[in-house]
C-alpha cells in the first residue's frame, strides 16, 4: 500500500517533532553504542561518532522530502538508508575509520528500528484514535 495516497496521515502538526525524534535516535545509537564499549571520552568522543550520522540524517531529510510526510513509510525508509549509507561513508571519507561489517548491520537494525519504529507507534496510535470504533471521526487525521 502506498502511504503518498493519504497523505493527511502521513502529516505532523510540526514536523520539527519529527525531526527531534530521529535525532533522539542518533543521540541514544550513539549512547547505547558507546556504553557497550565501555567508551568514555566525554561530550568530544559522543560527538565524534554522532556527527557524521546527524549530517547524513540532515541530508536524508532533505532528499526524501520527510518534512512534507514525516510519517510517510516510503519517505522514512529512505531516510533511514541514506542516514546510515551517507553516515558511514563520512566515517570513512572523513575520519578515515574503517569500513566494519558488524557495526554496518548494527548501525541499520537500530537506526532502522528507532526511526520507522517511532513512526509505527505513532502511526497506531493515529490509526486507533480515528477509527471508528473510538467514537471519533475518521475525516481528520491531523
Amino acid at each position: 500500500m502506498d502511504d503518498e495516497r493519504d497523505p493527511a496521515r502521513d502529516r505532523l502538526p510540526r514536523p520539527w517533532i519529527a525531526l527531534v525524534g530521529d535525532v533522539a535516535v542518533l543521540v541514544v545509537f550513539v549512547l547505547v553504542g558507546r556504553r557497550s564499549h565501555h567508551e568514555d571520552a566525554g561530550l568530544a568522543g559522543f560527538l565524534r561518532v554522532w556527527w557524521p550520522f546527524a549530517v547524513a540524517l540532515g541530508v536524508a531529510w532533505l532528499v526524501a522530502g520527510l518534512w512534507r510526510l514525516p510519517l510517510a513509510w516510503s519517505r522514512a525508509i529512505a531516510a533511514w538508508l541514506i542516514t546510515v549509507a551517507l553516515g558511514m561513508a563520512l566515517r570513512i571519507a572523513v575520519q578515515g575509520r574503517d569500513f566494519k561489517v558488524a557495526f554496518t548491520i548494527v548501525t541499520l537494525l537500530f537506526v532502522g528500528a528507532g526511526m520507522l519504529g517511532w513512526r509505527a507507534v505513532v502511526r497506531g496510535r493515529r490509526a486507533r484514535a480515528h477509527s471508528p470504533a473510538s467514537g471519533e471521526s475518521p475525516k481528520r487525521r491531523d
